[in-house]
């Protein structure tokens, strides 16, 4: 396993050399556990040397900063662009990012200690942007509990976006930290049907669940927007599951919806096309010919579909976010591609997705 490629990025938080590994591979400890919910998944513990990651340059995602406390994520959603991250690691980017998962065990006394540094100014941090920091592997590990309680003890603005209700056990910590900072929490939900969901998204709680957790953090005060993503083609667009989907978030409560259409990136476009043949066969040649030019869907299909999403969220009541509001993950314009030869930092997602 590569784990003396992982290097940290340049900037403030980090301390000695910028080309430094994140960890060393003696410092690696393996586990499993013979129980049901992690039967099957490999844990492969590290101190991490680093923890607030510089988004890289050519992103074009609306903050600068994320927290990352694993790689790999149970959720084992066919389409999570995250994959390729494990290519990285010489780690399988299907089945093995789904199964091997990277646990930086001192993430919280790291970030305690980052916060502090002199070098820190305090800038909005984003958590589940890469993989979904409320993966199942939290229930055991609890490290969000200590990165919540340094982000509170720092006033340090954050967000986090995931499709984990375990967010709900650290409610209290999330209302002490929005007294004192800006909090922004958004789930992600792309849709409702529970036959779609069983296939693309086998590890994560069913929808209506996650619109739960919308609703419970609505009623404690902490206002939760959704992140409508992803809009599968052809299997999630159709004009009666938006209007759905919509409505059932507009149930929940949610201060927001933001539509984010499918991208297929490398590393995730493999892996969900496999599922596409496996699945609906009858679809593969239209994918192929939608997303012919790249990762992402043409323009006016993206345009088409926020378009109608925006016209439902109008109808259901669903405001835009007002000022004094917890800071919220807008969607973003699709990233560039690294430079040719640039060594690959830890990657940017907003969703999980």
């Amino acid at each position: 396993m590569r784990w003396e490629n992982l290097t940290v990025e340049p900037g403030p938080p980090t301390h000695g050399r910028a080309d430094a590994a994140l960890f060393g591979a003696d410092a690696v400890t393996t586990r499993t556990f013979d129980t049901p919910e992690f039967r099957g998944i490999t844990f492969h513990e590290i101190r991490a040397r680093s923890i607030i990651n510089r988004v890289p340059g050519a992103s074009r995602m609306p903050f600068e900063w994320t927290v990352n406390p694993y790689r790999g994520c149970s959720h084992a959603c066919v389409y999570c662009f995250a994959r390729k991250t494990h290519s990285y690691l010489d780690l399988d980017t299907g089945i093995g990012f789904d199964t091997q998962i990277v646990v930086k065990v001192n993430a919280p006394d790291l970030l305690r200690r980052q916060l502090g540094s002199a070098r820190w100014r305090g800038e909005h941090i984003a958590m589940g942007t890469n993989v979904d920091c409320y993966q199942r592997a939290e229930g055991r590990y609890r490290l969000m509990p200590g990165v919540i309680a340094a982000l509170r003890d720092h006033a340090n603005p954050f967000s986090i976006l995931t499709k984990g209700t375990l967010i709900l056990r650290d409610l209290d910590l999330l209302k002490q930290a929005s007294e004192v900072t800006d909090v922004g929490i958004s789930v992600s939900v792309g849709f409702t049907d529970p036959g779609l969901w069983r296939t693309v998204e086998p590890g994560t709680p069913a929808p209506e669940r996650r619109l739960d957790v919308v609703r419970t953090l609505g009623e404690h005060g902490i206002g939760c927007g959704v992140l409508m993503a992803p809009v599968i083609p052809f299997l999630s667009d159709h004009p009666a599951q938006l209007r759905d989907t919509v409505r059932a978030i507009a149930a929940a409560g949610a201060t927001s919806v933001t539509p984010l259409v499918l991208h297929l990136r490398p590393g995730a476009r493999e892996w969900f096309m496999a599922w596409l043949g496996r699945h609906h066969p009858h679809l593969v040649r239209r994918y192929e010919r939608l997303y012919a030019e790249g990762a992402y869907a043409p323009k006016w299909y993206q345009r088409r579909i926020t378009r109608q999403v925006h016209e439902l969220a109008r109808e259901y009541g669903i405001g835009p976010t007002r000022a004094g509001m917890p800071r919220r993950i807008r969607l973003p314009e699709p990233e560039l591609p690294p430079a040719h030869g640039a060594e690959p930092a830890e990657p940017v997602q907003l969703t999980l997705i």
